[in-house]
């Protein structure tokens, strides 16, 4: 999907999703479906899959798109150019993951999405958060946190759309990063994974994206 030397960037290493597995075989339906290019069909759940599965392999490919796009556009968000953590001028975020740092922190743009994404690996790597052998159940908590999970993904796909798209198009990487929050979009629709107001700083994105798909 991304063209030349960059496509091998990551701001994190990349989660696998274990081949031969039933979690890889999801993510090939998942990918083929995405192929037809009907993005509000390929997000469904597969007839007769269990819900929590679907959303744990969608959750680790966001997680990887997210990596790899926000990696493509590292050398322009600095402590410098970014001291906060913000989607525009009305919105901004103060990192807290209730164990390390309960008390929320303001800090540069940098810093907030390196915690974040650590702490994402983190819960991915968690088997007993994220079971990827067949048959270990998911946890009962496993939604509420695969909600805080996706709605802090979410706070990156802001951030780069607010301060550094000017960036995304030098790099001609707009149609990928547009792709690719869409299909988040839709997905996050489509189970109610993220509450409206935590969207609010790409609402007007949001609605320009869907309304080409009725």
């Amino acid at each position: 999907l991304l063209s030349g030397s960059r496509s091998s960037k990551t701001f994190k290493p990349k989660k696998n999703i274990p081949e031969g597995s039933h979690q890889y075989e999801l993510l090939k339906h998942a990918e083929a479906t995405l192929g037809s290019g009907n993005l509000r069909q390929a997000v469904m759940l597969p007839e007769g899959e269990d819900l929590n599965e679907w959303i744990a392999v969608n959750t680790v490919d966001f997680f990887n798109q997210i990596n790899m796009l926000y990696g493509t556009i590292t050398e322009f968000c600095t402590e410098a150019s970014c001291p906060v953590m913000s989607a525009g001028p009305r919105y901004e975020y103060h990192w807290a993951d209730g164990t390390n740092i309960k008390k929320p922190i303001k800090c540069s743009a940098p810093k907030y999405i390196d915690y974040l994404m650590t702490w994402v690996q983190d819960q991915l790597d968690d088997e007993t958060l994220f079971p990827s052998k067949i048959g270990v159940p998911f946890p009962k908590n496993f939604m509420s946190v695969a909600k805080t999970i996706l709605k802090r993904l979410f706070r990156v796909y802001a951030h780069i759309y607010h301060q550094h798209f000017d960036s995304v198009m030098r790099l001609q990487e707009e149609a990928h990063l547009n792709t690719s929050f869409k299909h988040f979009i839709f997905f996050v629709q489509e189970f109610n994974l993220i509450d409206r107001r935590e969207l609010a700083p790409l609402q007007e994105l949001i609605e320009k994206l869907g309304s080409k798909d009725r």
